[in-house]
């Protein structure tokens, strides 16, 4: 369904399956990496949801690697392919309220903005923008994916859900 030109369309996306956590290995827990099967099934993932996107995507991520390489293997599924901006506002532990300032900016491209991040800021992110309230609701799976229309303007409350798709639904798309 085309969508009014006033219209932001924000797509959600949670990271692909990472190494457990080891403080030994990655004292920086933003250099967790992506499992070889974790990467496997983001890049199938990846694939399907392209084609749920629009021609014209602006792509940003946390600058955490496990969301770094699942934003590159929807980058690189995508023609044109996007540029990829690193968001601190999608890193591990933020809060899901900045996220509305960024888009704000972000939505005067007219762009669909893909946003690659982390649990729970992604499900608070849901919660807020649906009904007002930062509670999750929705809990998004490794990697899984949301699309929310914002209507008028990207305000918490004033989001619908359009979309939700798992990674098995995403895979079977590609």
């Amino acid at each position: 369904m085309p969508r009014s030109p006033r219209t932001v369309r924000v797509v959600v996306v949670r990271h692909g399956p990472a190494v457990l956590r080891d403080p030994a290995r990655w004292p920086d827990d933003a250099l967790r990496p992506l499992t070889p099967q974790g990467a496997d099934q983001s890049r199938k993932a990846a694939k399907g949801l392209a084609r749920y996107l629009d021609r014209r995507v602006r792509l940003a991520s946390s600058p955490a690697v496990r969301c770094r390489v699942t934003s590159e293997f929807i980058r690189s599924a995508i023609e044109p392919v996007p540029r990829l901006e690193y968001w601190k506002e999608l890193g591990p532990g933020a809060l899901a309220a900045p996220i509305f300032e960024r888009l704000r900016q972000a939505a005067r491209s007219r762009q669909e903005i893909v946003l690659v991040g982390h649990e729970p800021t992604l499900a608070e992110f849901i919660g807020l923008a649906l009904t007002g309230e930062g509670t999750p609701f929705v809990r998004l799976g490794k990697p899984s994916a949301a699309c929310l229309d914002f209507p008028r303007s990207v305000r918490p409350g004033a989001g619908r859900l359009r979309w939700l798709l798992t990674r098995k639904m995403l895979a079977r798309a590609a």
